[in-house]
């Protein structure tokens, strides 16, 4: 049983409606603000971004279902402070004053860094021992959509894709794995490939069966076929 983030496919959600007017990049002023500090806290090194992924995924179904999408970015943020002891529940309903930061302080992303810090980008491309089992032009078949290490955990196969045949279209090298790396389990970087999936495979009704939908995906979430 799928989540309720897991959302890709799925019946009575309604059409995707793409937005392409004028208007500005963030419709309420909030909004930037609730991106600005989501990025800033990351520069705090207190999470990576496999577990602030699995962080909105792990608000309540309630709250995931009605929050709208910087609801979500800004209520996983709060959860994730409290968690790593860097601000307090009371800190955050009374909404004064500064707690001490102590060594924290030394991260702090300033405005002056902004540019040169999000410019940087953090590459996943990791040496691995892990061997590479699949080439382009091979069939595979996905395993059922879950982390196998923690129930509940983090994964990166959506269920739409999940127990579905594709064709390995390439290959990227070994990446850290985001199913290990969410949960403190390390970065166990593997090979990720691109795999190519007729939407008829993954939907009964797709709207043009020829599509073709890529998913990069990583070798243990595939078995032979």
């Amino acid at each position: 049983m799928s989540r309720v983030h897991d959302m890709g496919g799925r019946f009575g959600d309604g059409a995707v409606v793409p937005d392409f007017g004028d208007e500005a990049v963030f419709k309420k002023k909030w909004h930037g603000r609730a991106l600005a500090v989501t990025l800033a806290a990351g520069f705090l090194g207190q999470w990576n971004l496999d577990e602030s992924r699995h962080s909105r995924e792990n608000l309540s179904p309630d709250d995931y279902s009605k929050f709208s999408y910087y609801e979500k970015w800004i209520s996983a943020l709060a959860n994730m402070l409290v968690a790593k002891d860097i601000v307090s529940v009371e800190d955050l309903q009374c909404l004064q004053g500064e707690r001490a930061l102590g060594s924290l302080c030394e991260r702090i992303f300033r405005v002056e860094n902004v540019a040169s810090g999000l410019s940087k980008g953090g590459s996943t491309l990791r040496e691995s021992a892990v061997a590479q089992l699949y080439m382009t032009g091979n069939l595979v078949k996905t395993k059922l959509a879950e982390n196998r290490s923690l129930s509940g955990g983090h994964t990166r196969l959506p269920i739409y894709a999940s127990q579905k045949v594709g064709k390995i279209v390439s290959f990227h090298g070994s990446h850290v794995f985001p199913d290990a790396h969410a949960h403190g389990a390390g970065e166990a970087p593997e090979p990720l490939y691109t795999v190519a999936f007729k939407a008829a495979t993954l939907w009964e009704h797709p709207e043009n069966s020829s599509d073709l939908v890529m998913l990069d995906l990583w070798q243990s979430y595939l078995e032979p076929f």
